[in-house]
């Protein structure tokens, strides 16, 4: 369907006739020698064509450039047919760890140690494809929190930006509650009954101006239901030296952990708590996440659109290019030959 933005441009298509009629004529002095059949002569030798005609001429090149420019400048557009989005799902926010933490290499993949980091890239990408009917946002946390995709049911990007999360970004503290915070400014416009938040995390809150129990609050208030993960294992071997056996150490690369702080913020927004000491269980958490029953919200549509204002202006450039070559063309110099007037080609 064709649609103008503006329409009430196209107010301004008499202003040409206005200004001719209202305005008072232009005053100019006649010349002193007047040759009244030296126009007609011209106009034989171009095929017979009056000062009229070409008159006539110039004046529809520029209405029709006129026309093209108030077309243009009321931004005609094409409406597609309407697109409809997903109408049931939550609004889920992801709050993901980037703190240096994250680079401890306590979890095992295919019989090698990897970083926390790379464990839950693969892990949370897997289920933002899985949410097709939600709406995902990404924030990413250290010592500061940042906003990194709004909420979008474009999964392909949110995951991209996951993937592209690199360790230390933010910072290399933890800031949950202002993680926790950021994201209830982020669904508070939303329906109450599909405010959804997961945090992910390794450690404690060391950063930030918000605490975790004061961020739950408020997510309390807002009704926004968050759920945390604890990730890290309970135990890991250092190895001794020269990288061999002979002086390893077994410690526990989770004692920063909160895990209290992480299961009170869950219980007092109606959450509930998961502990992931390796990539199984992390996997397992999310399909567990997966359970949870669509909201239902009201239906949404989208129509795309295409902007078509460069067409008629396209055509006002090559009007105009059209009314100068007629301008150079009548401008042509005149010479005399065996008494005939001969006009230079």
């Amino acid at each position: 369907m064709l649609e103008l933005q503006w329409p009430w441009v196209l107010l301004l298509l008499p202003l040409p006739a206005l200004v001719y009629f209202l305005m008072p004529a232009n005053k100019r002095e006649e010349a002193a020698l007047l040759v009244p059949f030296y126009d007609t002569l011209a106009g034989l030798e171009r095929g017979g064509q009056t000062r009229s005609g070409a008159g006539r001429w110039s004046l529809g090149l520029l209405l029709g450039i006129w026309l093209a420019c108030v077309l243009a400048a009321a931004r005609p557009q094409w409406i597609g047919a309407p697109i409809a989005l997903p109408a049931s799902g939550r609004d889920l926010l992801l709050a993901v760890d980037i703190s240096g933490s994250m680079e401890t290499r306590d979890m095992q993949v295919a019989n090698q140690q990897v970083d926390r980091l790379s464990v839950v890239k693969r892990v949370v990408g897997e289920f933002v494809e899985r949410r097709k009917s939600d709406r995902l946002g990404l924030v990413l946390f250290g010592t500061r929190a940042y906003l990194q995709a709004p909420l979008t049911f474009d999964r392909v990007t949110v995951n991209r930006l996951l993937q592209e999360a690199q360790l230390g970004f933010a910072g290399e503290k933890t800031a949950i509650g202002d993680a926790i915070g950021l994201s209830i400014k982020r669904l508070r416009e939303r329906p109450e009954s599909s405010r959804v938040l997961i945090v992910l995390t390794d450690g404690a809150n060391t950063a930030g101006e918000v605490t975790p129990l004061r961020a739950a609050e408020l997510a309390q208030q807002a009704k926004v239901k968050i759920y945390t993960i604890g990730i890290g294992a309970d135990e890991m071997v250092t190895p001794g030296i020269f990288g061999g056996t002979f002086g390893a150490r077994r410690i526990n690369p989770s004692i920063d952990l909160d895990e209290e702080s992480l299961k009170r913020i869950a219980e007092q927004t109606g959450g509930q708590y998961f502990r992931a000491r390796d990539p199984a269980q992390l996997r397992d958490i999310y399909l567990a996440l997966d359970q949870l029953e669509p909201i239902e919200q009201d239906n949404e549509v989208f129509r795309p659109t295409r902007a078509l204002f460069h067409w008629p202006l396209g055509l006002a450039l090559l009007l105009s290019f059209g009314l100068a070559g007629r301008q150079l063309y009548r401008r042509r110099p005149a010479r005399q030959s065996g008494g005939k007037l001969v006009l230079e080609k």
